[in-house]
């Protein structure tokens, strides 16, 4: 390896100035390594958007240099866009056992299996490339097999801690291997790139195994039924589900497409331990005492399409919440669905079950490090340089602040936005060119057809409805045939607002008679006078815009 003379870029692609869609690139001459490819949920504003997944135009023209995705662990905010990424980039992908079984599942489902290259790494395994060498560590996390990254150059090493806190007493027997950090610390790490979702909250996050202790007192004091909604990927949280309902004599059944598939892959590969007989199937449940049963889900989100939000409403085929059960929300809602996962709550309570949620007890910690652990890998790491990730600006901001009390000077940390590339050249860092990213959005089987100008007609659609407009014209003769016939959806009652349409119908036929009259007929013109006349008298009547859409048929 050449002494200090490579020329080192680090940059996001996804995960800043935002909480999910994790993609960091970091480029070592020639060699261009991708850290996770997640995935976000769409905001308020992007109607009808499934999933946003990042822009890797700038990875797609450099192809032949990505030397593959490396994976810090299976949440759907690092491992959610791998499946779309590698239709266009079918390059290896490094992770960990759990983390490339989920991938596996992903891959299936879109039919990639078998056509691209997984590799599965441990906390241990060490990567020769000609460029760098990429190393692992153990970091705990809410899901057992996460590990931060570590690619070794001559000017020192760049870390990528992924999601971490450091608890005490975890749940999984592998706690974060706090030696292995230090050594790298000791090495020299030239740049840091760490979780800020947590840099706001001040102290230590809470231990998973406080937690555990709170799920079993529930079960123990509950005499009907309990229901359980959390994350399906949370394998830890459901660990302490299961442990609970041993330890109460209740058997489990397990509800939600992505809950029954995190469970099967998590106990075939020995991460859940689950008693042969304590799994029974929906169906089975009314054969047992309401004191016997326990129910495990999805929906701690409030997402209206999921098996807790569908029980609240009675509109489950299996399961409606009767008076009497105990639901247990062992979640907290991500930022933007407070509203939903409000609504679920009182949809349960009218529904006459007790419900627990976050807030209340302790029955949901952070998977996060909080600002203490923040600091202590900070002291940790002793990085020379600073660039935190994984959060929106403000968190970023936050954690810039504990880098500065820890003695990282503020000309040393990097408050990056995608696409915004930090060049290392002989130990020091600058800014450098900036690279093309975004958002890419799905909706359904599109990748990236719908862009700005279709979201901001949605937008107006939901805003004031539209307006068609049919008329049938005789070029030859010059007069309209039939017509004009007006359609509204969503910007009036038509039955109520007769007058209205009348009024629109008259000034359309108006506009037509005299675009006959002046000159030869023009469809683009006479379209956009049409919009223009009708919009400024609608908006004169009722002051909204509806979207309006002249269409004209000749014969």
């Amino acid at each position: 390896m050449r002494k200090e003379t490579e020329k080192i870029k680090v940059f996001a692609l996804g995960g800043v100035g935002e909480i999910g869609k994790n993609m960091y690139v970091i480029e070592v001459d020639s060699d261009i390594f991708v850290v996770d490819a997640g995935l976000m949920f769409p905001e308020e504003e992007m109607f009808g958007i499934d999933i946003v997944i990042p822009d890797i135009t700038y990875l797609q023209e450099n192809k032949e240099r990505v030397k593959g995705i490396f994976l810090t662990h299976g949440h759907e905010d690092h491992i959610g866009g791998v499946s779309y990424v590698l239709r266009k980039l079918p390059v290896p992908v490094y992770g960990t056992r759990l983390t490339l079984a989920l991938v596996e599942d992903k891959l299936s489902e879109a039919g990639l299996l078998g056509r691209v290259t997984l590799k599965t790494i441990d906390a241990n395994s060490v990567l020769e490339f000609e460029t760098a060498q990429v190393s692992f560590f153990r970091v705990t996390h809410s899901i057992p097999d996460a590990v931060g990254i570590c690619v070794h150059t001559s000017q020192g090493s760049i870390v990528y801690t992924g999601d971490f806190k450091f608890d005490q007493t975890p749940v999984d027997v592998y706690g974060a291997d706090i030696g292995k950090m230090a050594q790298i610390g000791n090495e020299g790490v030239l740049c840091l790139l760490s979780d800020s979702t947590n840099a706001e909250r001040p102290g230590f996050t809470g231990s998973e195994r406080s937690v555990g202790v709170e799920i079993s007192k529930e079960f123990h004091n509950a005499e009907g039924r309990i229901i359980v909604a959390s994350f399906a990927s949370n394998v830890h949280r459901l660990q302490q589900v299961f442990d609970a309902a041993f330890e109460n004599d209740r058997k489990v059944a397990v509800v939600g497409r992505s809950m029954v598939k995190v469970v099967d892959i998590a106990r075939n590969l020995g991460y859940l331990h689950i008693p042969d007989d304590m799994l029974i199937s929906l169906q089975d449940i009314d054969n047992y005492p309401e004191c016997k049963i326990a129910v495990l889900t999805t929906g701690s989100q409030g997402e209206p399409m999921a098996a807790l939000s569908r029980m609240a409403k009675n509109a489950h085929k299996q399961v409606a919440i009767r008076k009497g059960d105990t639901v247990i929300i062992a979640a907290s809602p991500i930022p933007g669905n407070e509203t939903s996962v409000s609504k679920t709550i009182d949809l349960l309570f009218r529904a006459g079950a007790n419900v627990i949620y976050y807030g209340e007890k302790k029955i949901h910690v952070s998977g996060h490090a909080s600002q203490e652990e923040l600091k202590l890998m900070l002291n940790i790491m002793k990085p020379k340089y600073f660039i935190p990730v994984h959060g929106e600006f403000r968190m970023q901001k936050a954690h810039a602040k504990l880098a500065s009390a820890t003695g990282i000077s503020p000309h040393r940390t990097f408050i990056v936005e995608k696409g915004e590339v930090i060049e290392f050249k002989e130990g020091r860092a600058k800014a450098g060119t900036k690279v093309q990213a975004g958002n890419v959005l799905i909706d359904g089987l599109g990748v990236g057809d719908v862009g700005n100008i279709v979201l901001r007609d949605r937008k107006l659609l939901s805003q004031d409805g539209i307006l068609v407009v049919v008329i049938t014209l005789s070029k030859e003769a010059k007069t309209i045939v039939s017509g004009p016939e007006i359609i509204s959806r969503g910007f009036v009652y038509v039955r109520e607002s007769e007058e209205l349409i009348d009024g629109s119908a008259r000034l359309v036929k108006e506009i037509i008679e005299q675009s006959i009259r002046e000159y030869a007929i023009e469809w683009s013109t006479l379209k956009q006078n049409i919009r223009d006349s009708l919009s400024q008298f609608l908006f004169e009547r009722t002051k909204r815009k509806p979207m309006i859409l002249p269409i004209i048929m000749e014969i």
